[in-house]
């Protein structure tokens, strides 16, 4: 594995680029030519990088259900509780019970914290909380459109717009034009056209 290669791929930027290959279909052995490195070498950054496996992963095949069950749950129509919130000043009791926590996580996250460093943080901790207010429930209307692509796709036999009719049986036309003059033929088009 050259060495720091792997670096530019394992930032935000590099794993949204491998996201997006996966999720344009792109195999490993394509991902991996993107890249420029081997496919071997695409597999030993996959164990080594939980990020990058999970990337792939994620790109292949969770957006395809995603996605499918984004487009059913439109096609079927859904509810969802909004809430309305509203910021609120907490009692002192609060304030102080709130204000302890996060510095004590903080602490432990952090043990080589200054006295500065712990004030600062306890100075960024609000005096207000969001309260939920308001609930409603709301209702989205299935979606026609959704249906029809989910209904032309599942089931294309009998939704596609252009439908296969096996027609059994003769037509017989026994019309002879034969013996009609130029003249006569021209006007029997010309009635068939008015």
């Amino acid at each position: 594995m050259s060495k720091g290669k792997y670096e530019r791929w394992i930032t935000v930027e590099g794993l949204t680029m491998i996201g997006g290959w996966a999720r344009e279909g792109c195999t490993d052995e394509q991902i991996a030519h993107n890249i420029g490195i081997s496919r071997s070498t695409l597999n030993e950054w996959k164990k080594k990088f939980p990020d990058i496996s999970d990337t792939l992963k994620k790109g292949k095949e969770v957006v395809d259900y995603q996605v499918e069950n984004a487009l059913l749950k439109r096609a079927l129509g859904y509810t969802f509780t909004e809430k309305k919130y509203e910021l609120v000043k907490m009692s002192d009791e609060e304030y102080y019970a709130k204000k302890m926590q996060i510095v004590n996580r903080y602490k432990l996250e952090h043990p080589e914290a200054t006295m500065e460093d712990i004030r600062v943080v306890e100075l960024g901790v609000s005096k207000y909380k969001s309260v939920v207010m308001e609930e409603r429930v709301k209702e989205i209307a299935p979606d026609t459109t959704a249906q029809i692509f989910w209904l032309k796709n599942r089931k294309p036999a009998k939704w596609r717009d252009k439908q296969e009719i096996e027609h059994s049986g003769s037509m017989n036309n026994n019309v002879n034009f034969s013996g009609l003059s130029l003249e006569e033929l021209r006007r029997l088009a010309k009635d068939a056209i008015d």
